[in-house]
């Protein structure tokens, strides 16, 4: 009895919660091409679509055209220490400062011989007659400046490093590049 109640129940109030239902809304236009798919992003009101989103899809959108050299920082801004200097307190200061993490050491004829990350000068004891070369680390990995940001993933996946010093076509040193400097590309 209580189950043919409630069969006529639903028959009787399925039509009228109808309304209040929720239904994936049919799109009214789809893009054909890629100019059509952009020109609708352009168009997507700010609320729907704000200007970070906008810049996230741009940059997938063109990963496969951007380069290392498209995100480096280029030599000209980077800090570096040779590999004689004492780890007194200006140069951990200007290091600091800096701002970056790694820092390129050099031979006096600005030969890269290893990197210092920052990390290995806060866990160390370190003497004011200690020398840079004591507390870099020789594995150091390169890019092309023309690399891809598409071969540049399988670099950092390969060596699993997240610091790369970038080269030139003639080999000599260009900049730098990071894990973090892709993720902000990709991220905004």
């Amino acid at each position: 009895m209580w189950f043919k109640f409630l069969q006529k129940f639903v028959r009787f109030i399925d039509p009228k919660l109808e309304k209040y239902r929720e239904h994936p809304a049919k799109p009214k236009y789809t893009p054909k091409t890629l100019k059509e798919f952009i020109d609708v992003l352009r168009r997507t009101p700010k609320d729907i679509l704000s200007d970070r989103d906008r810049t996230r899809i741009a940059a997938i959108m063109n990963f496969d055209e951007r380069y290392v050299k498209d995100l480096m920082i280029p030599k000209s801004e980077m800090v570096f220490v040779n590999a004689k200097d004492i780890l007194g307190p200006l140069t951990l200061d200007k290091l600091y400062k800096s701002g970056f993490t790694n820092f390129p050491v050099v031979d006096n004829k600005e030969k890269v011989k290893g990197i210092i990350h920052t990390e290995a000068l806060n866990a160390l004891e370190i003497k004011k007659t200690d020398r840079a070369e004591k507390y870099m680390s020789r594995d150091v990995n390169y890019l092309h400046i023309d690399d891809s940001l598409q071969f540049v993933v399988k670099e950092i996946e390969r060596t699993n490093s997240y610091y790369f010093l970038v080269l030139n076509k003639d080999q000599s040193l260009a900049g730098f590049f990071t894990v973090q400097m892709l993720l902000d590309y990709l991220l905004g």
